[in-house]
């Protein structure tokens, strides 16, 4: 693989690699559970996009770019770390958020001011055509902004997962450990696309299992296949290593909070003191908990937990009161 790609240093690496054995106990199923942190990436609470944003952010540096703009939910953890990782290297941000101001006013968003970004309002339309309005104003006052699109799911943010599997399979090998699957949530694909990526250079015999938290498998099938190949030929992968996606745990849709979600947090945060996040990693770990209560899952299963947990506390009625 390929890995002389630009980076700036925005992330603390090596992420812990960490067994859950109060967790396998509380699951009681044929697993043994075991943790990837990276939500302790440690710009601005971390989280997952902060390796994708390494690569990005140079590759904005490169171009001379003076703001970066980007795009997601109010609760984006990737518009949060975009917003952070701006503030690292003295770039303006501008985010372009789906909603109305004064939607969930704390969690990331919170954040996102603290940290000094502009925030613009979409509404419930596709964001699209207001963050190109944000980028046309930018440059009509003689800035260069750099777009990045939605989870800073393109091959240059995709090869950040590439190398964390790297990173990760290193752990793995200086612990004798062997995984036999990892879960993980997935959304815009740039994660997946990675770990495809990743997983196909070290050809890992284990399986993939991507539990989707917004869209039903063939459009994410759709979205994530021509990112996978990208990302493959960018980093000279020959063969990408399949994904398994799930969409049977979509609940009642995009960050709305059911008892699947609910249990996945308490149980995690009362067995071994570890919190996850409503939206990404409180329903992918939901996934894993029913898959392995079906028997889906065997062995030694990696949780790969890619961060999002500021977006709690938007959730506490969600949460405390259901």
């Amino acid at each position: 693989m390929r890995t002389d790609l630009p980076a700036v240093s925005l992330a603390l690496l090596p992420t812990p690699l960490q067994a859950l054995p109060r967790f396998s106990a509380w699951l009681a199923a044929d697993v043994e559970i075991w943790i990837k942190r990276d939500d302790l990436t440690g710009l601005a609470l971390g989280g997952n996009k902060l390796r994708k944003l390494s690569y990005l952010v140079a590759d904005a540096l490169q171009q001379q770019a003076t703001d970066l703009v980007t795009t997601g939910a109010a609760q984006s953890n990737h518009c949060r770390q975009t917003a952070a990782a701006a503030a690292r290297v003295g770039l303006g941000c501008h985010l372009v958020l789906r909603g109305q101001a004064g939607e969930r006013p704390g969690g990331n968003v919170l954040l996102d001011r603290l940290l000094g970004a502009e925030l613009h309002w979409a509404g419930s339309n596709d964001t699209g055509p207001a963050m190109a309005r944000v980028v046309q104003s930018l440059q009509a006052e003689g800035r260069k902004p750099y777009a990045i699109p939605l989870g800073g799911s393109t091959p240059i943010g995709a090869a950040g997962y590439a190398y964390a599997w790297l990173e990760m399979s290193v752990q793995a090998r200086e612990r004798d450990l062997e995984f036999d699957a990892v879960v993980f949530a997935t959304s815009s694909g740039g994660t997946q696309a990675g770990m495809s990526v990743g997983a196909g250079d070290q050809a890992w015999p284990g399986e993939l299992h991507g539990i989707s938290v917004d869209h039903k498998v063939p459009h994410l099938q759709q979205i994530t296949g021509e990112l996978t190949r990208a990302t493959a030929a960018l980093l000279d992968v020959p063969s990408p290593h399949p994904v398994i996606i799930h969409d049977d745990y979509l609940g009642a849709g995009y960050g709305m909070v059911g008892d699947p979600e609910r249990e996945a947090i308490r149980g995690l945060a009362r067995s071994e003191g570890i919190l996850v996040d409503p939206v990404y990693t409180g329903r992918a770990l939901a996934g894993l908990i029913d898959l392995a209560r079906r028997g889906a899952l065997h062995g030694r299963v990696l949780f790969w937990h890619t961060g999002g947990t500021p977006a709690l506390f938007a959730y506490e009625h969600d949460l405390l009161h259901t």
